[in-house]
């Protein structure tokens, strides 16, 4: 990944309503690679609530879907903003990791598509498999529409068509850190002219170590936070290494588990990031050229850290304190996890889930 650039940012709520330029870098180099570029990048962060879900489409309109949101919502909000955005194929599918408020909807979404629309190209795995029916699920229905899945590890490239963007998995090494789902969550660096996005899953401490190790330059324009906000992940010596003038947080404004933390956006406001909170902004879509980025929200508001933490306190203090997700009648808790730590029992698969995916 090459040096960050200067970066126009301009937020939009259906209008125009701040402009600025951010950073003090010089573009040096990094213009003449914006040049060679046309057509636009478009990262929408898609509202999923206390989940996952983004979607890339390349100039060519060539789509990539990381996540898909929680199991309870098993996938209707995100087959609903693909519709809005005339999406009939997804021509590559990333499961970050195991975990049911990232693979939630991965099953219904090859369903779709496969059935109702132009199919799935490929679906890229991590390799480290999961005992839940969410994952058994997302498996049947990759057998039985025959969909290609990928295992992928650290150097390898997405095969896209559209050769104006590149994107390359930085995690999990090539072999492996364990069974941690997420320390092994896939992380990809995207880059477009001289426009730089990293997004790690629910990368931890560990995870950011490693990079930090493995990789001289992780620098980005934007940043997707790791582990929606959570404090372990977007440590300050990775933060550091990243130096994003724009961060964005997927996460309820009333989370459950507190995200974003305290210490993260206190990061964010110490470095000076653009911070865009999808409990608090929606669904939030970054637009760039190559070289400027436009980033539109659905909700107005502020994108200040310390701002978005007085907000985050406001919305706590009108709730009572954390407890377990509420769950609709007769539906088993599985799949949900706070800081890894999993709350009530899972439906369990058998062992055959590990040689479904490492055959």
């Amino acid at each position: 990944m090459h040096r960050r650039h200067d970066l126009l940012v301009i937020s939009v709520v259906g209008i125009i309503v701040l402009a600025g330029c951010l950073g003090g870098v010089d573009a040096g180099a990094d213009t003449a690679a914006a040049d060679s570029v046309d057509g636009t990048l478009e990262i929408h962060h898609i509202d999923v609530g206390q989940a996952d879900s983004t979607l890339l489409v390349t100039p060519a309109g060539e789509t990539i879907l990381i996540d898909t949101g929680d199991w309870r919502a098993d996938g209707r909000a995100v087959i609903d903003y693909l519709e809005t955005q005339d999406i009939d194929r997804i021509d590559h599918l990333v499961a970050t990791h195991a975990h049911a408020d990232h693979i939630g909807g991965h099953a219904a979404v090859i369903e779709h598509f496969e059935e109702h629309g132009d199919g799935v190209g490929a679906v890229y795995d991590s390799g480290v498999v999961h005992t839940s029916q969410t994952y058994e699920g997302y498996l049947d229905a990759i057998e039985d529409h025959e969909v290609t899945l990928i295992q992928v590890s650290e150097g390898y490239t997405l095969d896209l068509e559209d050769e104006r963007v590149e994107a390359t998995v930085l995690n999990p090494p090539e072999n492996g850190s364990g069974v941690g789902l997420d320390t092994n969550s896939i992380a990809l660096a995207v880059e477009f002219g001289s426009f730089s996005y990293l997004t790690t899953g629910d990368g931890d401490e560990t995870t950011e170590q490693r990079l930090l190790e493995a990789h001289d330059d992780l620098a980005a324009d934007a940043y997707q936070a790791g582990h929606h906000g959570s404090s372990t992940s977007s440590t300050p010596p990775f933060l550091d290494r990243v130096d994003p003038e724009v961060a964005v947080i997927s996460s309820a404004l009333e989370s459950q588990y507190g995200h974003p933390h305290d210490e993260v956006l206190e990061s964010f406001a110490e470095r000076g990031i653009e911070t865009y909170w999808t409990g608090v902004h929606g669904t939030v879509v970054l637009t760039t050229d190559g070289a400027d980025v436009t980033v539109t929200t659905d909700h107005e508001a502020t994108t200040d850290p310390e701002e978005l933490l007085e907000r985050k306190h406001e919305a706590r203090s009108s709730t009572d304190s954390l407890t377990t997700p509420s769950l609709a009648p007769g539906v088993a808790l599985e799949s949900v996890h706070v800081e890894g730590t999993a709350l009530g029992p899972e439906p369990v698969i058998d062992a055959v889930a590990a040689s479904r995916i490492n055959p």
